[in-house]
């Protein structure tokens, strides 16, 4: 603060704030902030060393630095965190002793997730279908097109849960359940900062059962969820009817939902802003509508996906702050063999 290093609550506030869903729960954000601010709207004098300060306007303040932080943040685009890449060569590094082989052939057999994800969500941008494919490497050739994109071309979808794509100088593997969840969370987010999320009516209204106070909870925030898109109205002693949904996340499961969203609000708290309580609303409502691991992508949804990844500010992260994606420098990866 003016050349000086100060301890201040409202810039700890505002520095949480402005990373908000960018990194994972229980962790914090590591930065140099440097503020200059006119001595007379600072008072320096509530610390015998001065290590502390009190603002004038403490609410503009933080206003300011949220503001400011977020946009340096968002210039990082579609950025992950670069350890993510480092550690994961790490890991798969052989130690000098090491004397491992290929392990002896067994015989494949389907998990349950693959066998339970025949029916997933319609993805809300058009380059995706419900059709799906199966897709393997051999099935997708190289588009010299958009091997200089960032996010390099896709060339194979691996466990029916994660994109590996190429650029020239890496491989990146893509999560495509985290990944679709922050582009639908940023959809929803500027649907609702330009007046609200476009809704899609339901033939038949969804009951959904839930206890007395969650049912009153949900009632209580109900003109907030009609800006969401979520319309629904009381059913009875403990139960709701949803009559209308978010456009953007397709046939979703209604009841797992709506059950959700009130664990959420119950948890919320009344500390939080009422924007808090909506974006993380949101997020939760992104992750019911999202692609789910578990469902088979074509080459074009998976091109598709990684172009929206690149748009798309913070998508290098999901909404609870883990990593959408890994990027495997060429270099490394030639290490791992010797070939460096």
């Amino acid at each position: 603060m003016n050349g000086r290093p100060v301890k201040d609550k409202v810039l700890v506030g505002a520095v949480r704030a402005a990373y908000g869903d960018l990194i994972p729960r229980g962790r914090s954000p590591l930065l140099a902030l440097f503020i200059t601010l006119d001595p007379g709207d600072l008072d320096v004098n509530v610390h015998p060393a001065k290590a502390e300060v009190r603002f004038r306007d403490g609410g503009a303040v933080r206003s300011v630095m949220i503001h400011a932080m977020q946009s340096a943040l968002a210039t990082a685009g579609h950025r992950a965190s670069a350890q993510g890449g480092a550690a994961t060569i790490e890991t798969l590094m052989p130690t000098s002793n090491s004397t491992a082989s290929v392990p002896p052939y067994q015989p494949y057999q389907p998990s349950n997730i693959t066998r339970g994800m025949a029916e997933m969500a319609q993805a809300p941008f058009n380059a995706f279908d419900a059709t799906g494919a199966d897709t393997r490497a051999h099935d997708v050739p190289l588009d010299l097109d958009l091997i200089d994109r960032p996010l390099g071309a896709a060339r194979a979808q691996l466990h029916e849960t994660y994109i590996v794509s190429q650029t020239r100088q890496s491989v990146v593997i893509v999560d495509q359940h985290a990944a679709h969840e922050r582009l639908v969370y940023e959809s929803m987010k500027k649907m609702l900062a330009n007046g609200g999320v476009s809704r899609q009516a339901l033939l038949i209204p969804e009951i959904v059962e839930l206890d007395d106070e969650e049912a009153q909870l949900l009632l209580e925030k109900e003109k907030e969820l009609a800006e969401l898109g979520l319309v629904l109205e009381r059913f009875g002693r403990g139960a709701v009817a949803v009559r209308e949904t978010p456009a953007l996340l397709g046939d979703t499961a209604i009841k797992p939902l709506v059950k959700d969203l009130a664990a959420e609000i119950a948890n919320g708290g009344d500390g939080l802003a009422l924007r808090d309580r909506l974006e993380a609303v949101c997020s939760r409502m992104a992750c019911h509508g999202s692609v789910r691991a578990g469902r088979r992508l074509s080459p074009q949804e998976m091109n598709a996906l990684l172009r929206e990844m690149e748009a798309t500010p913070y998508s290098g992260q999901c909404n609870h702050g883990r990593p959408t994606y890994v990027e495997l420098k060429l270099s490394d990866i030639e290490r791992l063999f010797g070939r460096r």
